[in-house]
């Protein structure tokens, strides 16, 4: 009786399947991974002042967008209350109230936004708030 050798006439193959899971968890980790920058995607449009620019390398960054939401250090405030922000503020801050606090807010911002900001850092205790906003467009200081 003839064995036949059946390994001689197998044709390989590639199996697919698992070459299609990891590129889908790519593509889900990607796209997970992209949304985590929402500061790169703010524009704001600050104030114009004339003045000189002050020193804010140690100071606490607190910045109000167009539509009044609110986002310290780099971490958004998702609730609009006083409450919301003041423990984003502390969280960053931690007991260090003597710090300053850059207040950056677009120019279209509503103004009560930036009194309930002022609101929550007066209610915890900072005192050196500094606004943040642009140099004049036409150079001079003067309005006409």
């Amino acid at each position: 009786m003839r064995i036949r050798d059946h390994r001689a006439s197998d044709e390989p193959e590639i199996n697919l399947v698992p070459l299609i899971d990891v590129i889908l968890v790519l593509i889900i980790f990607f796209v997970v991974t992209a949304t985590f920058d929402a500061r790169s995607g703010l524009k704001l449009e600050l104030p114009r002042a004339t003045g000189e620019p002050g020193e804010t390398a140690q100071s606490l960054s607190v910045l109000v967008n167009a539509e009044g939401r609110y986002f310290v250090g780099d971490n958004e405030v998702l609730r609009n209350d006083v409450e919301s922000l003041k423990r984003a503020l502390a969280d960053a801050a931690g007991n260090d109230r003597e710090r300053q606090v850059l207040l950056r807010a677009d120019a279209r911002t509503p103004h009560q936004a930036v009194v309930t900001a002022y609101e929550a850092l007066g209610q915890l205790g900072f005192r050196r708030v500094v606004i943040a906003t642009a140099p004049p467009q036409n150079g001079g200081g003067k309005d006409r």
